[in-house]
């Protein structure tokens, strides 16, 4: 860096080029931190095309609803005067048989009915059907050529359905995925209990991730603590088996869980030689051997086993912060080893607890595979319906919404989390 000298004349600090000494400060920061920019650019980036973009893509298709809007325009024209209550006039069958034949020779039907198919079970067909149809009808009247292609064009709930799905942007998605819908005259209204099943499914996924997040700190608890206090050799050792599941993919993992809790598998196997399967039947909570595979069990453990590390780690390494001089001086006290620890040692480890049990209840959320292959129909997450959505289903709003209420459903969790524990207020060491 140029060196500074003083100008006798104006007093002023200048470097050794003239320039005055603030300016040339002023233009080295701006070039460290046009440097630092330089550097952090490629990372920022990065996060916003994988994950940023995403999630608004996510948010835009759970809202956005054009194949009603776009294939009938001129069908919803004519339904905006149509009160609701009988079959609509004769100039809204004229204004349909239009669009089905604008959409028939651009063989956008199947959108239609799929779309219609999300609100009434089995029209797809029957649009498809119609817009075939439509073709060979060159004049009115229409209303009744219509409705003798399909009874079902002469029942008013499948104009409310064309009505409600005329905007381009819908909040459709988003109640379905709550067990809710819009009415008839548009009000918001829960769906009849049997077939209400998506509430429930949020609420198995967070039961089983947050199950599984106790069950993490639970075994992983101990086990970090004789980490953090063993000698450096013991402690290695141990640390090696805590990090053996990394070196194995989650599916192996899983396929593993799968051999073991099969019937006539390890577990299955074990619980005859020890007796529990006789103890289980005299009591009468079992038949035979106790199913394993494909139960609730078999979930939570497998995923217990994944999930293990990644509730200990953060656990460990807050612990090994912590001085043992703290232990010795609340004895010294007249503290008892129990009080002690409850008293002075756990409230030190809460930052790594925190962390930990949060880290793995939001991966947990996400779980698909595990659920899938060792879980029954009954223990399956919401990541495997939004993987049906798309992969099954071709149903893109469908998806992003269940995304979008897991994703609310997350940082509500979270916002929770942190005013009663305050993470945001606890300090490392």
């Amino acid at each position: 860096m140029a060196t500074a000298q003083a100008i006798p004349n104006d007093g002023v600090m200048r470097a050794a080029d003239g320039t005055p000494l603030k300016v040339a400060l002023a233009r080295a920061h701006r070039r460290e931190r046009l440097k630092a920019l330089g550097l952090v650019t490629p990372l920022f980036a990065f996060i916003v095309l994988s994950f940023l973009v995403p999630i608004l893509v996510m948010l835009y298709n759970s809202v956005h609803d054009p194949d009603v809007a776009e294939n009938l325009p001129q069908t919803i024209t004519a339904l905006k005067a149509w009160d609701g209550k009988d079959v609509p006039s004769e100039d809204v069958f004229a204004a349909f048989v239009a669009d089905m034949k604008v959409a028939q020779e651009r063989r956008q039907t199947a959108l239609i009915g799929k779309r219609l198919n999300y609100e009434i079970s089995g029209i797809r067909s029957k649009v498809i059907a119609t817009g075939r149809a439509v073709e060979k009808l060159d004049a009115g009247p229409y209303k009744d050529a219509v409705i003798k292609i399909n009874k079902i064009w002469g029942d008013p709930n499948t104009w409310s359905t064309i009505k409600r799905s005329s905007s381009v942007y819908t909040p459709f998605y988003l109640l379905a995925m709550l067990d809710m819908r819009q009415g008839a005259d548009g009000s918001i209204e829960h769906v009849p209990s049997d077939r209400a099943v998506y509430v429930d499914i949020l609420m198995r996924t967070l039961g089983i991730s947050l199950l599984v997040t106790v069950m993490t700190l639970v075994l992983g608890y101990p086990v970090a603590y004789m980490l953090a206090t063993s000698p450096q050799r013991v402690a290695s050792i141990l640390m090696i088996f805590v990090l053996l599941p990394f070196w194995t993919s989650l599916l192996v993992r899983t396929t593993a869980w799968m051999i073991l809790m099969q019937d006539g598998g390890v577990f299955a196997q074990l619980l005859n030689l020890t007796g529990i399967t006789w103890l289980l039947n005299l009591t009468g909570l079992a038949e035979g051997t106790p199913q394993l595979f494909k139960t609730r069990f078999a979930t939570v453990v497998a995923m217990t086993h994944i999930q293990l590390p990644f509730t200990l780690l953060p656990i460990y390494s807050v612990m090994k912060t912590i001085s043992p001089s703290y232990m010795r001086a609340a004895k010294s006290l007249g503290g008892t080893p129990l009080y002690s620890f409850v008293r002075v040692y756990m409230p030190q480890t809460l930052p790594g607890v925190a962390a930990g049990c949060l880290l793995t209840f939001i991966l947990c959320l996400g779980y698909y595979i595990t659920p899938a292959l060792v879980g029954g129909p009954t223990d399956q997450m919401i990541s495997g319906f939004i993987a049906s959505a798309i992969n099954t289903e071709n149903n893109w709003g469908k998806a992003s919404a269940l995304g979008v209420i897991l994703l609310v459903a997350t940082l509500i969790l979270y916002y929770v989390y942190n005013k009663l524990v305050g993470i945001d207020r606890m300090k490392l060491g």
